[in-house]
């Protein structure tokens, strides 16, 4: 008979428990999808051999390993990291050492297999990514070639095969090369990850895993310097399952934290969800007071008539729980059907695990019996004969009243004492409990406050005649409904906008961070012409004219590398530049290069340095900069006057970390500083730079210039690092939050329903005294705007003073905190909110406008 009343109450259920059971689905998803990937690399092995905390296999154990009785073949995986270069273009890739047939897991898709060691193969992805075919050659940069040669040989393609799906790989070039060239980008070192063994049919795992430790130890102690802690009993052997397991979880350590923060906003949707369903049922049992007190009357006990509420609750949270469940099944799957299209979730796997299932379903029942406690024990204190009367706010001078008031004072005032001390203190455990407290102290005082700031609101709707002073009558006619719809969207308000308060805080606060420490916008540097290799010589070129023609890019300087400080002040690189030329690319204010001084930055705390020039030593003073990351800096003039660069200093400076048989002392004479160390550019761009434009610009000086990305650093590009962070954060979160922010909605939606039936003869008589339709869906429309409005403004204020002090709290150490307010994504929320409220009038205001007015006078 009221089903169509319990609507509402099973949408935020379904909503609630959709997003904790998928919370849940997440890591158990994550998981399975990680023993997916991880698993492949181990498909044909039946033994894998590892190092306890990382250590290295000793390469010498290898071959014994593969001559143990039992064992049909080792393979020792090796692994490093390199640059592949493909004519002017470079990219990270991952080179791993191929294995022997019995152990081989890729696939060859084109070509064939590599028979030399110069031979290779790429996977097919980046192949085609990269417009590489077989029988083309790439080059490794800094890599010897397979003969040991120090110049990096090219390597010819032989086939392309289908990229390995493990997580570690994904994003970079993944190339399967002989032992010499993994070996030569390695430094020439043999560095096994693990040894994977397959077994002979009928071999015993047991004597062969016994074996094999002995091997791994009698290795590890021969060894004259192994790796470190590569000492007997350092070695593991497990099954190819148990490797993938524990792979698995060392690479899913982070898993839990991910799934806690899910919870926490899972948590704020059950809250606001049991908010409405607390609303929802308050309401019914109101409205159902004659149905209550009739069965009273004819002898239906008070633990009967509780019991009738509690299972009506009971039967929708259980319908409802199921439905969320299944939802939370159907948008898993979803997902991970779209990452299965993409190059990096190929592996993606959907997981069910049975606790998704039981506490969705138990915490969606748990949760709308408890929301219906309280309006199940108000049916009970119906007496019979007792009239439909409209729940009124606790007044401040009944006893419930002065107990709610009481409590929320004291949470208000030891919360916000206890935010207060965590923003000045910079204490954000503190800062989180007195925030948490202090809110629910609002929301114990929100009758004493809501329903006043709706009727002032109200106000402003009177203009609107008949159906805006209607409206800002009816939406405080029922305070206590009234109250907890407003809560309950209050709640989500409140965190989305200390959201994006706390966001665009951290942005404006790091922004000025990074003008301070950064005195110029991008600083780009290149290889020396004496260190560079010949893929490097024929691709990079850094100078102020091919800077110049990039577009954003005003000026840029040239900062070359002179001379040395001296031994006792740390033998550190000053440049030099022309004073009229930095002038045009320092963005500190006050800031000039003199003659006879050293512009240094902020670390220098001393007032005078000496410098070993051409003509010796000459002590300079010192002017520190504010900046951080700054180069010490002379003039021109007086790196002439201090005679140029010593002969000497290249043998200085470099000499102990070369080896003296490839650079020999008479060649780092021979050399200048420059030759060595490479050009150094100071950038000056346009204004006004966001972050899509930085990284455009970004990438065509790496274009440009043949750099690696690594290699154009300063404030715009850290700026862009920061703000992306930032948003990618803020985007998930408010995502997250829109689940809570729904669930509001929908008890806005909720409470104008109830009204309307609650108040079918009242419209019925209004209508029949002249009230037209379209005033009637007008009048709802308004107090559904005014409901959303004021519950949307309440929480953007608190929601900028959360932002503002929980930000001060986070970063109060990291930097000085500069408070700032996104006025446009405030007012994108407070529009929202109003246009949900105008959206949520709809369906009730169309059923009261089609119930005529003899009908609805009729109605009991």
């Amino acid at each position: 008979m009221h089903a169509r009343r319990f609507v509402a109450v099973g949408l935020a259920v379904v909503l609630g428990v959709a997003f904790l059971s998928a919370t849940l689905m997440v890591n158990a998803t994550t998981n399975a999808s990680l023993r997916e990937s991880i698993g492949a690399s181990y498909a044909r092995a039946d033994l894998v051999v590892t190092g306890l905390d990382g250590t290295p296999v000793p390469a010498d154990a290898v071959a014994p390993l593969a001559g143990l009785d039992g064992v049909e073949a080792a393979y020792g995986q090796e692994r490093t990291y390199a640059q592949l270069a493909t004519g002017a273009q470079t990219s990270l890739a991952a080179l791993t050492t191929t294995a022997p047939a019995a152990l081989e897991n890729s696939t060859v898709s084109s070509g064939s297999s590599p028979q030399a060691p110069e031979e290779v193969l790429l996977d097919a992805v980046s192949a085609e990514r990269l417009g590489i075919t077989p029988g083309d050659t790439v080059a490794l940069d800094g890599v010897p070639d397979a003969q040991g040669s120090p110049a990096a040989g090219p390597l010819r393609v032989t086939g392309l095969y289908a990229p390995s799906p493990d997580p570690s790989l994904s994003g970079v070039v993944q190339v399967l090369a002989s032992p010499e060239v993994v070996r030569g980008s390695n430094g020439g070192t043999a560095s096994v990850r693990n040894v994977q063994l397959a077994l002979l049919p009928g071999a015993d795992e047991q004597a062969v895993t016994a074996a094999a430790l002995s091997v791994l130890d009698e290795a590890a102690a021969a060894a004259d310097e192994g790796p470190a802690g590569s000492d007997p009993g350092t070695f593991t052997v497990r099954t190819a399952l148990e490797q993938t397991t524990a792979d698995v979880a060392e690479l899913s350590s982070g898993g839990d934290i991910l799934t806690g923060i899910l919870l926490a906003f899972a948590a704020v949707a059950v809250i606001v969800a049991a908010l409405v369903i607390s609303n929802t049922f308050s309401v019914l049992v109101a409205q159902r007071t004659r149905e209550l007190a009739l069965l009273r009357c004819i002898g239906a006990e008070r633990r009967q008539v509780r019991t009738s509420v509690l299972v009506e609750a009971a039967v929708v949270g259980l319908v409802a729980s199921v439905l969320g469940v299944l939802l939370a099944v159907g948008v898993m799957a979803a997902l991970v059907g779209l990452a299965g299209r993409t190059s990096f979730g190929s592996f993606a796997v959907l997981a069910v695990p049975p606790s998704a299932v039981v506490i969705g379903i138990g915490v969606g029942v748990l949760m709308t019996v408890l929301a219906a406690l309280v309006p199940a024990r108000a049916a009970t204190r119906v007496a019979p004969l007792a009239a439909l009367r409209p729940a009124e706010p606790p007044a401040a001078g009944s006893r419930s009243g002065r107990t709610r008031l009481a409590l929320g004072l004291v949470a208000l005032l030891l919360g916000g004492a206890l935010l207060a001390f965590g923003a000045v203190a910079v204490a954000l455990v503190p800062a989180l409990v007195g925030g948490a407290l202090s809110f629910l102290g609002v929301i114990l005082l929100a009758p004493f406050f809501v329903p006043a700031s709706v009727a002032a609101i109200g106000r402003l709707a009177r203009p609107l005649g008949v159906p805006g002073s209607l409206a800002s009558v009816n939406a405080v006619r029922n305070p206590a409904r009234t109250t907890a719809s407003s809560a309950a969207l209050m709640v989500g308000v409140t965190l989305v906008t200390m959201m994006m308060v706390g966001a665009q805080t951290a942005r404006t606060s790091f922004d000025r961070e990074l003008e301070a420490n950064y005195a110029v916008d991008l600083q780009v540097t290149g290889p020396g012409s004496a260190t560079a290799t010949p893929a490097e010589a024929g691709r990079i070129t850094v100078d102020a004219r091919t800077l110049l023609a990039v577009d954003g890019v005003l000026d840029a300087v040239e900062v070359t590398p002179v001379m040395l400080t001296s031994a006792e002040d740390g033998e550190l690189l000053v440049y030099s530049a022309d004073p009229a030329d930095v002038a045009g690319v320092l963005r500190a204010d006050g800031l000039e290069l003199m003659d006879g001084e050293v512009l240094a930055p902020q670390s220098w705390e001393q007032d005078e340095v000496t410098l070993d020039g051409g003509n010796g030593p000459a002590t300079l003073p010192v002017t520190s900069t504010d900046a951080a990351f700054f180069l010490p800096l002379i003039t021109t003039a007086t790196a002439e006057q201090l005679g140029g660069t010593p002969p000497d200093a290249l043998a200085t400076l470099l000499g102990p970390s070369l080896d003296p048989a490839s650079a020999p002392p008479e060649a780092l004479r021979d050399g200048t500083l420059a030759e060595y160390i490479g050009a150094t550019f100071w950038l000056r761009l346009v204004d006004g730079l966001d972050g899509t434009a930085a990284a455009d610009l970004q990438s065509e000086i790496v274009t440009a210039t043949g750099v690696s990305e690594y290699n154009v650093s300063g404030a715009v590009i850290e700026r862009l690092a920061y703000n992306q962070i930032i948003d990618v954060m803020l985007l998930i979160v408010t995502a997250l939050l829109a689940v809570a922010v729904l669930i509001a909605l929908i008890g806005v939606a909720n409470t104008l329903s109830l009204s309307v039936l609650e108040r079918r003869r009242e419209n019925s008589l209004l209508r029949a005294l002249g009230l037209t339709r379209g005033q009637l869906r007008g009048m709802l429309a308004v107090e559904a705007v005014l409901i959303a409005g004021v519950a949307a403004l309440l929480g953007s204020g608190l929601g900028i003073l959360y932002g503002w002090l929980g930000t001060q709290s986070a970063l109060g150490g990291i930097t000085a905190v500069a408070p700032a307010v996104p006025i446009g994504q405030i007012g994108a929320v407070l529009a929202v909110a109003v246009a949900a409220g105008l959206l949520a009038s709809v369906l009730p205001a169309r059923r009261a406008a089609r119930l005529s007015p003899v009908a609805g006078l009729a109605a009991d």
